[in-house]
């Protein structure tokens, strides 16, 4: 027997898709159908494979997309594309997951996790811990995408659950909020960066005012969190290769607190000090120095760097071998595989759903040359929520969304600063993440959950998120519109 829950998530995607089929054309000569049915097919296909016949994430997501790529460009130059975007896809985020569960590994078999939850809990207290998880999500994402801080991170909150006994639910949704809500809306993360630049917003002033806005959605996240932990009250479950064994005695002596936190720390440092240097240098001519700076902060190398302090950290504290210190990277590397290629897989689909062209259809959809401006506002959340839900990736829905709204919008006419219009496309961007978001996956992969246990905790958090974002960007640019 169906059920009426897998229904409703089905008919809830397909609900917001279906009215923008209405006179839809498609923009590809070679296209079956047009742009949005393309879209609706990968839609229930994804869905439907997932939810009701259970077949596994990679091959389900595989197939959507070359149905949806077979839809837009014809049988015949239909494979090449999904093969290349699940190239790209993986070339992009393939080594910097490998890293990061090495990285993982070391933190959790040396013992530094134990003392990085362990000062937690001392500073916030048992009942506030899942707080700090969020704060540090949230700071360590200004910097560092937000899967390199959940890749990080991830390994903590599931510490957290152990020792404290708060909710499972509520430190991965709490680590995700704060960690989401930083990617979405405050610069130097590319997305909001490139936002600002399309709206003519200067750094300092999106930095500013997307902590203004970052922070009290926050704070509802955290309320959402907690309620969604009642509600779906998750068990933690044992990843591949690893124990869930209890945390240290915490009379056993720990290591210092400063070398538990280095491979977490020095990444953060490394990157963040690159996008400093091209924000501090701007146009001019860069000195010899920079390009060392450029190298170092590339997160694949940042993430190396770090990954070979973890080593060392392992060889130290526990005066493994060579041989069992390379059974531990090998344990690690084969849960990171999984994630890596279900990750790429949802990158194929949602670079499959982009080619249909379905972001001139949103365009040609909502027109907003000659809307007010509290409609301009509104307007542009839902372009950036609909490429969100068509695509899966927060940061290409910014970067499009800022460009269709830029294109079609008067700055001038404006009754409020544009830095708001730059962070409703923020806020917009964080509603509607569900299978075709390579961040669902990595929520649900290294934290044990199913894709139904995901899709009622993770979509529904980023949607609060980004909705109290945009709620209180709605309020300060009543209150303080700066014209």
């Amino acid at each position: 027997m169906i059920n009426p829950k897998r229904l409703g998530t089905l008919f809830l995607i397909t609900g917001i898709i279906i009215p923008l089929s209405v006179g839809a054309q498609s923009t590809n000569s070679n296209a079956i159908v047009s742009a949005p049915i393309a879209v609706l097919a990968g839609v229930i296909l994804v869905l439907g494979l997932m939810l009701f016949l259970r077949v596994h994430a990679f091959l389900a997501l595989l197939i959507a997309a070359l149905v949806v790529s077979v839809l837009t460009v014809g049988l015949a130059s239909s494979v090449a594309p999904v093969l290349l975007s699940f190239g790209e896809t993986a070339g992009k985020i393939g080594v910097v997951i490998a890293l990061a569960a090495v990285i993982g590994k070391c933190l959790l078999a040396s013992g530094a996790a134990d003392r990085i939850v362990g000062a937690n809990i001392s500073l916030l207290g048992e009942k506030r811990a899942p707080v700090g998880l969020m704060g540090g999500g949230f700071f360590l994402a200004i910097p560092v995408f937000f899967d390199t801080v959940f890749y990080l991170l991830v390994p903590l909150a599931r510490k957290l659950h152990k020792r404290t006994g708060a909710g499972y639910a509520l430190c991965l949704m709490a680590l995700a909020g704060g960690a989401a809500a930083a990617h979405a809306l405050v610069p130097p993360t590319p997305g909001p960066l490139l936002v600002a630049d399309a709206f003519g917003v200067s750094i300092a002033q999106a930095l500013g005012f997307g902590l203004l806005i970052a922070i009290p959605g926050c704070i509802v996240a955290y309320q959402a969190a907690k309620w969604l932990d009642i509600k779906t009250p998750l068990i933690m479950k044992a990843l591949p290769g690893e124990e869930l064994e209890e945390i240290a005695d915490p009379g056993r002596p720990q290591m210092n607190l400063l070398l538990a936190l280095a491979p977490i720390v020095v990444p953060i440092l490394l990157i963040g000090t690159r996008e400093a240097a091209g924000v501090f240098l701007g146009g001019a001519a860069k000195p010899a120095w920079f390009s060392l700076i450029t190298f170092l902060g590339n997160p694949s190398i940042a993430l190396f760097i770090s990954a070979l302090i973890g080593l060392m950290m392992l060889y130290r504290t526990k005066n493994m071998t060579f041989k069992a210190m390379s059974a531990e990277v090998e344990e690690s590397l084969l849960g990171a595989g999984v994630i890596i290629l279900i990750t790429a897989a949802g990158g194929a689909f949602g670079a499959a759903l982009k080619a249909t062209g379905i972001a001139d259809v949103i365009a040609a959809s909502i027109d907003l040359s000659t809307a007010a401006s509290f409609t301009v506002l509104l307007g542009a959340f839902a372009v950036a929520s609909m490429l969100k839900i068509a695509q899966g990736s927060s940061t290409v829905a910014m970067i499009v969304g800022s460009g269709m709204v830029a294109a079609v919008v008067n700055l001038e006419t404006l009754s409020f600063a544009p830095v708001y219009l730059a962070l409703a496309v923020g806020c917009g961007s964080l509603v509607g993440s569900w299978m075709n978001d390579s961040g669902f996956w990595i929520f649900a992969k290294m934290g044990g959950l199913t894709e139904k246990e995901t899709l009622r905790t993770w979509t529904p958090l980023f949607a609060i998120v980004g909705i109290a974002a945009f709620a209180v960007t709605i309020l300060l640019s009543a209150v303080f519109p700066m014209r």
